[in-house]
């Protein structure tokens, strides 16, 4: 769902002046042309408070060279502007108004616990705090999703779901409107159709709603009778959350071969290519990981590191041993860091200095920038187009698994804590392969 950058301004609130004639002072922000104000009041060094101002005072303090109280005034004003962006800039791609609200003025909301967007609202905030922030913005997609329903029925943004209200035929009504494809109707007359989203979509924005049940109901906040979703495919009651299709994204061997042996058109290509098959040979090693990897992690002959997608879910990780072949190491000499400190990162594609928020964007760039340029590669020699860096992982546990390693090796590798994970990685064995089986089975002598 498109949505942009929230705006923030220090602005006076024409529409409710004081009796003395003044304006109170406001924070405005403006979030995908939708604006909500806030009350704002400053204290000067003489312990006057101040919460209003008349157009006149508030020209004059926004100018560029303020005098005397109104320079005080300006410096209080800009820090209170400041801070609104700071919340901005931390909350980022979960802000909601309410969220920004409780940050800036301090106050949360009153409980009310029966209030679906209120639990989203906490978990969203429980989870950035947490620095999960990739799940936190999942929540926030969702969230914008129930929103978008309700809002096509009603033609109001709303500002209050109760689980009660969530029954299978509601949920089945919000498929039906994410799946369908809308017009809308441009400033030129013309109409433009937006696809639906497809049943996978729909079922990765349910995920959250599910999870927000379950932990009211463990918390007793509602009574289990009102959970909607079926927990069986026996259960034809209730709402079945739509499964993707388990797509293979392993390549075979001959494809890797002219991938890897391929004359890249660019130096982009040749870097997503090295990083790709970095990932490949490293045990299918997650883009994150790899980004994420420091100076100290790296042996003569391997890799040793915990892996960032299980480090806040299993307590008893262990850390993951990569053996390094010699076209790892190649790469590593290649693209290494020139800080080779101990806690310096191994690949200069973060830095030092960036935050939780900060290292997810440059992961998410860096792993586009590979998917873009992997793509063009492949494409140039036939390969396929349907390529990402998702692909090297499956590929190194199909081409091990059909090597003759075992599914528990191949498990353990990927540092998978069940069996079943690593079996929907497998893409299975190919027809020469299937046939060669097939024959052994006549063959008595060996």
């Amino acid at each position: 769902m498109e949505t942009t950058r929230p705006t923030t301004a220090i602005t006076l609130d024409t529409l409710h002046p004081k009796v003395d004639g003044t304006l109170p002072l406001k924070v405005r922000v403006i979030s995908n042309r939708k604006a909500r104000y806030y009350a704002v009041s400053i204290e000067l060094e003489d312990k006057t408070i101040i919460d209003s101002l008349t157009k006149d005072d508030l020209t004059k303090a926004k100018a560029p060279k303020p005098r005397g109280k109104l320079k005080e005034i300006a410096l209080k004003l800009a820090a209170k502007e400041q801070t609104a962006n700071d919340i901005l800039a931390e909350i980022e791609d979960n802000f909601s108004f309410e969220l920004f609200k409780e940050r800036f003025t301090g106050k949360k909301q009153a409980a009310d616990p029966g209030n679906v967007f209120m639990c989203y609202n906490d978990t969203i905030k429980d989870l950035t705090e947490n620095k999960q922030y990739g799940t936190a913005s999942s929540y926030d997609l969702s969230l914008k999703s129930l929103k978008a329903f309700i809002e096509s029925k009603t033609g109001n943004e709303p500002k209050k779901l109760y689980f009660k209200d969530i029954t299978p035929k509601w949920l089945n009504n919000y498929e039906t409107f994410m799946t369908s494809d809308k017009a809308t109707l441009l400033p030129d007359g013309s109409i433009k159709v937006k696809d639906g989203l497809t049943r996978t979509t729909v079922g990765i924005y349910l995920r959250p709603l599910r999870a927000i049940f379950n932990t009211a109901i463990d918390k007793k906040e509602i009574e289990a009778a009102l959970y909607p979703f079926s927990r069986s495919a026996k259960d034809k009651s209730k709402y079945r959350i739509p499964k993707g299709k388990k797509v293979k994204k392993a390549l075979a061997k001959d494809q890797l071969k002219l991938l890897l042996n391929a004359e890249a058109a660019t130096i982009e290509q040749e870097k997503a290519r090295d990083f790709w098959f970095f990932s490949y040979t490293c045990n299918g090693m997650n883009i994150k990981d790899i980004c994420l990897l420091r100076n100290k992690d790296l042996e003569p002959d391997s890799l040793s590191f915990g892996r960032a997608k299980t480090s806040l879910t299993d307590e008893n990780q262990k850390p993951v041993i990569v053996v390094l072949t010699d076209y790892a190491k190649s790469i590593i000499e290649k693209y290494r860091n020139q800080d080779t400190s101990p806690k310096a990162y191994l690949f200069p594609i973060l830095s030092p200095k960036d935050n939780g928020q900060e290292i997810r964007r440059k992961v998410h760039l860096f792993t586009r920038f590979i998917n873009t340029h992997i793509k063009k590669l492949a494409v140039s020699v036939g390969v396929t187009s349907d390529i990402s860096s998702y692909f090297a992982r499956h590929s190194f546990a199909t081409l091990a698994i059909q090597g003759g390693q075992s599914i528990e090796y191949v498990s353990e590798a990927l540092s998978h804590t069940n069996i079943k994970t690593t079996r929907d990685y497998f893409a299975g064995f190919a027809d020469p392969a299937k046939k060669k089986i097939q024959e052994s089975l006549m063959n008595f002598d060996n």
